[in-house]
């Protein structure tokens, strides 16, 4: 989707003789509204309404739909089908003659917040590092955008941030005019338009110029402010995560509750959660590496205790061990004694699991012990001659499977 080339392409309502005529045109912040129904009907998205003229924006231009209400029904989609905008309601209303369109206007103004924020933004990154945005998404959480760039800078976020906020504090106009092609040459476009007619333009005086069929308010101040809130790379561009407006005051809401309980549980003051959380963490995987070490060393202990029998084949049960340790117990065993045969199944929770391995000193290839176990448990394993494991359902017990593995020897 362009970000830059949001731009109107035909008429959109029945009764509306221009799309210029269409109400979220001629005023973005009309909240409520009178229209006659010139249609009702139904498609594949459900029933709706066409009205003689409406403040409800389609979906189109990289911006959601609105929703609301049409009298008392509500309106839960609103988008331009064969030259007309259908507002989708609940299949079981009736509407007809006048009637009252009112908007969702938490979700609307939102939408201008996020989509003006955006040009904003935008318009920072080209005028600063002249890096253009390629697409634009406005999420439910977060808006974003990608960079016609392999790499962004700390520095360079923080200065389209400080001056995308520069020109929202200064409250500049926003303005909108239809034009011609002809009249393009006028204006010193941010990007080239696609279309031919039908071409609006909104524009931040001095600073933005921009083809675009979205929803604006009247001034950068109502965007009241830009956050970057992360990056990530794709492919050969850089999405930047961003929220505007009220979206900034939920998310630094939800991050202080987030950080307030991290510093609770840390027992430090805010401030020092993230040192403290790094030294928790770098504890945590001290921890973890001696634990493991130390299971390590109590499964060679145990793989001694089982060579010491001076039987040719170990063939042992477990209950609740993993594949993984049943191969290193293999392994310990094997290396051991260079001339046993390791055979060990596990009787875990869902499912039965095996390791066959062979040492150093033996021929037989484990091959043939999978081969003759996994039929009995429905299951599946691999390895190599020396190696393999294998699982499957609990058709039998874990003795009788290690019967079978026997057996094949």
């Amino acid at each position: 989707m362009k970000a830059s080339l949001h731009v109107c392409d035909t008429i959109a309502s029945k009764g509306v003789k221009h799309m210029k005529d269409l109400l979220y045109y001629q005023d973005a912040m009309i909240k409520q509204f009178s229209a006659d129904v010139v249609k009702t009907g139904a498609d594949e998205q459900g029933a709706y309404v066409v009205l003689s003229n409406t403040a409800f924006y389609p979906t189109g231009g990289g911006q959601p739909h609105d929703t609301g209400w049409i009298n008392n029904v509500e309106v839960l989609n609103v988008e331009k089908v064969d030259e007309e905008i259908r507002h989708y309601i609940q299949e079981e209303a009736t509407l007809s003659g006048r009637v009252e369109g009112k908007l969702n206007w938490v979700r609307r103004f939102d939408h201008m917040q996020q989509h003006t924020g955006q040009h904003i933004l935008t318009a920072a990154f080209v005028e600063l590092f002249d890096y253009q945005t390629v697409s634009f998404h406005l999420g439910t959480d977060l808006v974003t955008i990608d960079l016609n760039t392999v790499a962004v800078t700390a520095e360079e976020l923080a200065a389209a941030e400080k001056r995308a906020n520069d020109i929202i504090l200064e409250n500049r106009p926003i303005e909108t005019t239809w034009v011609t092609k002809e009249e393009l040459v006028q204006y010193n476009l941010r990007k080239d338009v696609s279309v031919d007619e039908d071409i609006r333009l909104v524009i931040i005086p001095d600073y933005d110029y921009n083809g675009c069929g979205g929803t604006h308010p009247t001034s950068t101040g109502q965007v009241q402010m830009v956050k970057i809130m992360e990056i990530e790379k794709m492919k050969a561009n850089i999405r930047v995560h961003f929220v505007c407006g009220n979206r900034v005051y939920e998310q630094l809401a939800m991050r202080k509750t987030v950080l307030t309980d991290v510093a609770r549980q840390l027992s430090v003051p805010e401030k020092e959660a993230g040192a403290a959380l790094t030294k928790l963490m770098k504890a945590a995987k001290q921890t973890e590496k001696a634990l493991a070490e130390t299971r390590d060393a109590l499964l060679a202990f145990e793989a001694k205790e089982f060579v010491h029998t001076g039987e040719s084949i170990i063939a042992k049960t477990f209950e609740n061990r993993s594949i993984q340790e049943l191969q290193k117990l293999a392994r310990y065993v094997t290396t051991e004694k260079p001339d046993v045969i390791a055979l060990l199944v596990a009787n875990n929770e869902d499912k039965l699991q095996f390791v066959a391995a062979r040492g150093a000193n033996i021929d037989v290839s484990m091959k043939s012990i999978s081969t003759a176990a996994l039929p009995s448990i429905n299951g599946k394993g691999g390895g190599n001659d020396a190696l393999v494991q294998g699982g499957g359902e609990k058709l039998i017990t874990p003795e009788q499977l290690l019967e079978a593995m026997k057996s094949a020897l």
